[in-house]
């Protein structure tokens, strides 16, 4: 059982090391892009299904409460709570609009964008909550993994982690929203350039 254990925590440090060499660059990008909007205004939406949506959830939290900086609270809000409206448009529309009746609704700033979380990048939920935030005009970033599925190609900026493992693809995917966290506080806060 310990060299499952050693065995797996270095499948992780192998995507974590894989992701930093593809995607450090795009992390930054996502990163000025979300505290570009924190400073015009906006506000940071967020979505994903099971895992993805507990991720959703801590990365709001995150910013709504604080990461490593006494700052004021940041507009973070994950679409994937609210049991009352999510089981009301699953029961009287249809599982796969639950997002886009929330994007919807709550996406009203030229300024916001939607970070939307799937490790498969298929989730129809998912692409149709991205289709409605693009007719809103919402700038979008996945967190993905698998290829980027669909949605890779739907958003203005794809985080796809190297990896088919839903674990392993999670695992970086909490790891790259906390670093996304960090630098944003560094930017609107002024501790970063």
């Amino acid at each position: 059982m310990k060299s499952q254990v050693i065995s797996q925590l270095k499948e992780s440090a192998q995507v974590k090391l894989k992701t930093a060499d593809m995607l450090a660059d795009l992390i930054v990008v996502a990163a000025k892009m979300i505290a570009s909007s924190f400073r015009a205004g906006g506000k940071l939406l967020l979505i994903g299904n099971g895992g993805s949506a507990a991720d959703a959830q801590h990365i709001a939290g995150e910013l709504v409460g604080r990461f490593k900086l006494e700052r004021r609270a940041l507009p973070a809000i994950a679409l994937t709570t609210n049991t009352s409206i999510l089981t009301a448009l699953g029961n009287d529309y249809h599982y796969d609009i639950v997002f886009a009746r929330k994007v919807e609704a709550f996406a009203n700033h030229k300024k916001d964008i939607l970070i939307a979380i799937s490790t498969s990048g298929n989730s129809a939920n998912i692409l149709n909550a991205v289709k409605t935030a693009k007719k809103q005009g919402i700038k979008t970033i996945a967190f993905t993994g698998k290829g980027g599925g669909k949605l890779k190609n739907m958003v203005d900026l794809s985080l796809t982690i190297p990896s088919n493992d839903t674990q392993r693809i999670q695992e970086a995917h909490i790891a790259v929203g906390h670093i996304i966290c960090d630098l944003v506080e560094q930017m609107v806060f002024g501790h970063h350039e």
